[in-house]
């Protein structure tokens, strides 16, 4: 560019310096004219004389202007002037090709040599395969497998009867098929990909008329494999092709083409750089009409890395099916048992996601290929209850009694109560005026209670005293207890390595201010909103993800930032990258103080017989909590949320249904097998020998009650 610039330069220069002295050589002329004229004093002076006759008359006489001379010399200067003006525009020109000459030759040679060869060869691309997905032990959770796909050069797309015939053998309409083959993002000369994993009679039938689909061929490559159906879908993911979208948001390096297979959700997404392999390369020889002549050089393409999760495979099919189970009893969705649900197990002690399921859920291995336009919106209705949502992760709901821990131990971090304080419930309160009074989910009342009491009968009228004191001390800050609630992680994101995250919500005045600002009457905080945010209820949303998060801080006095990966594996085996583990808070909490809230829980077991009931086989003792969350227009949501061993927690798990009505119903038998299967996968006696796929199909039934009666037993 610089050589293109000085010669250019160069080359201006030339052209001015000609016209300046052919604007010198006009105006000399000009001068040599004016000057002779000048001269001239009278017609005898210049070749002008008198010459007189004789006549009949007499003398008469006329005047002779003599042109020997001067006619001559005029127009011998004229032509001479000509021919040296012609003679320096000839040369600027030529100085002017010289100069763009010497600029192409000489200054710009390596620029053009380098065009040259960018027209004369061509580089098309060939996908890579994608890296495994493992479990933390090797089992391969998702892997590749070959298929066949069919690709056309880019002249078919004008080749309407082959177009035509593609649209019919293949079932891909008419118009896709042939935006596909113009489609030149791989490269001008590369094969277009017109459909991928299509089955072996097509691709029979094409080689066998090969004369029917000129420019037109097969080739095997690699496709996602799910080994074990909808095993933790909503964790892995899948893939599709590359979108116009993918393109826009390419990250440096990622190098995408036409036809590659991307990430859409989940680890697959995530960890989309990671598991993308290396294009294998092809240098082509072509023609000046970009025909091929031949293959110049060829490189293989580098397949991705491994992923290791944090996953134990048995342990995740356990609880997908313990989902499936307990609230699609028979694949039958909706019925009188939930209408969705998500369990979530924690390793405790660094964060890891030991299983984390999501009901309903999808088969990934679906995605294969594109789906069509009908399945994607029967994915994404209210009638199909959302299976591609991951509840554990994006689904927000009321905590009910599950937060009365963190309530707990909000007042005793703050002096609103203490391991002594007692209250007595009715079974009605009226803390506020008899105006606002607000029932217990035990109507009959619990008698005298203490905190310990408070919680393993999860009084309400308890927390209702709480909340009361919170909102009316005047030496706390108005946001005390959501203050210290939220050093548990709630109302902000985890972290965790997958999208689709929600942040959750712990109401304060401010926000409702916000939220109302269009409703003034409503933006007042309220003690009633206090109350209701005590049990967990009025406008608290918390994730199952962050709820088990949480109960990792009451279990240990940390929370770790959940997470999925655990390593990552070149080609050759090498680790190249491992996943550290991360506190994101630890709560502000005294020895005394966690221990009332942990004696609470623990008595939640035995008072209602959960141990015994639901927990006998595991072998040690555990603490929890239940809840019954009241949604309007629907039916409750029950949760169970608990952590093993109860004197050395490594496990804390986390369960939600959606109009599950009763925690016993489905979240604590759920939970009950994810735990035992945990401690069992521990001690050797699950093994991967017990895996088997995990069906993803269910059908739809309208509940059987739309009752909104809350039938609380928490």
């Amino acid at each position: 560019m610089l050589a293109a610039i000085i010669a250019g330069i160069a080359t201006l220069v030339l052209v001015i310096v000609v016209a300046v002295l052919v604007a010198r050589r006009m105006g000399n002329r000009s001068r040599d004219k004016v000057a002779t004229s000048r001269e001239i004093h009278s017609i005898d002076t210049y070749g002008v004389a008198p010459e007189k006759h004789k006549t009949g008359f007499g003398t008469s006489g006329h005047t002779e202007v003599s042109t020997s001379k001067t006619a001559s010399g005029s127009t011998g200067e004229a032509i001479t002037s000509r021919f040296v003006t012609m003679g320096i525009l000839a040369a600027a020109v030529f100085g002017s090709l010289i100069a763009k000459l010497f600029s192409m030759q000489v200054l710009q040679s390596d620029e053009y040599s380098s065009q040259a060869s960018q027209n004369l060869y061509s580089t098309v691309y060939t996908p890579a395969p994608r890296g495994v997905i493992y479990d933390c032990d090797g089992l391969a959770l998702v892997s590749n497998r070959s298929n066949y796909t069919v690709l056309a050069s880019s002249d078919v797309a004008s080749d309407y009867d082959t177009v035509r015939r593609l649209s019919a053998l293949l079932g891909i309409p008419f118009q896709v098929v042939r935006q596909r083959i113009l489609d030149s993002t791989s490269g001008a000369q590369s094969m277009r990909v017109v459909a991928s994993d299509v089955t072996l009679r097509n691709i029979a039938f094409i080689s066998e008329h090969a004369s029917a689909f000129p420019n037109v061929t097969c080739e095997m490559r690699t496709s996602r494999s799910y080994p074990y159906g909808a095993l933790a879908a909503h964790i892995l993911g899948y893939t599709g092709t590359a979108s116009s979208e993918d393109f826009e948001n390419e990250t440096a390096g990622q190098n995408l083409q036409s036809g590659d297979s991307v990430g859409k959700s989940g680890v697959e997404y995530t960890y989309e750089n990671l598991l993308s392999g290396d294009h294998g390369t092809r240098t082509l020889l072509t023609d000046a009409q970009g025909n091929v002549q031949s293959v110049v050089s060829e490189t293989a393409p580098l397949r991705g890395n491994d992923i290791y999760l944090t996953i134990r495979g048995p342990v995740q099919k356990v609880a997908d099916d313990a989902l499936r189970e307990y609230l699609a009893p028979d694949g039958r969705l909706g019925s009188a048992n939930a209408t969705g649900g998500a369990v979530v197990c924690l390793d405790a002690t660094n964060g890891e996601v030991v299983a984390m399921a999501s009901y309903p859920t999808f088969t990934p291995e679906s995605f294969i290929g594109g789906i069509s336009q009908d399945m994607w919106d029967e994915f994404n209705t209210e009638e199909s209850h959302y299976p591609l949502m991951d509840r554990a992760v994006a689904g927000t709901y009321p905590a009910a009694s599950t937060f009365k821990a963190f309530t707990s131990m909000a007042a005793l971090t703050n002096g609103v109560a203490s391991s002594s304080s007692d209250w007595t419930c009715t079974g009605t309160w009226t803390g506020f005026g008899s105006s606002y009074a607000q029932k217990c989910w035990k109507t009959a009342g619990h008698g005298t209670l203490n905190l310990v009491d408070g919680i393993a009968n999860s009084c309400d009228v308890v927390f209702y005293e709480i909340a009361k004191n919170f909102y009316e001390s005047g030496t706390l800050s108005e946001t005390a207890m959501q203050d210290y609630i939220c050093e548990y992680g709630f109302g902000a994101k985890t972290g965790i390595d997958l999208s689709g995250e929600a942040t959750g919500r712990v109401p304060t005045p401010t926000w409702k201010s916000e939220y109302f600002k269009d409703a003034p009457e409503e933006a007042v905080w309220q003690g009633g909103d206090m109350t209701n945010m005590a049990i967990g209820q009025g406008y608290v949303l918390i994730t199952p993800l962050q709820n088990a998060a949480a109960y990792c801080g009451i279990a240990t006095g940390k929370v770790y930032r959940p997470h999925v990966l655990r390593e990552v594996r070149n080609s050759l085996g090498e680790t190249v990258l491992k996943y550290e583990p991360e506190v994101i808070a630890e709560p502000t909490m005294s020895a005394e103080h966690i221990a009332t809230v942990r004696e609470g829980l623990r008595k939640v077991m035995t008072l209602n017989n959960y141990d015994s009931n639901y927990f006998s086989g595991c072998g040690f003792e555990m603490a929890g909590k239940t809840g019954t969350a009241e949604v309007s227009g629907k039916k409750d949501y029950s949760w169970f949320c608990c952590y093993a061993p109860y004197d050395n927690p490594k496990y804390v798990c986390a369960c939600l249904a959606e109009q599950g009505v009763s925690a016993a119903n489905n979240c604590i038998p759920i939970v009950s097998e994810v735990l035992q299967a945990a401690i069992a996968y521990d001690n050797g006696s699950l093994t991967a020998d017990s895996m088997g796929t995990v069906t993803g199909a269910y059908t739809v039934v309208e509940s059987s009650s739309t009752d909104t009666t809350s039938s609380r037993g928490d």
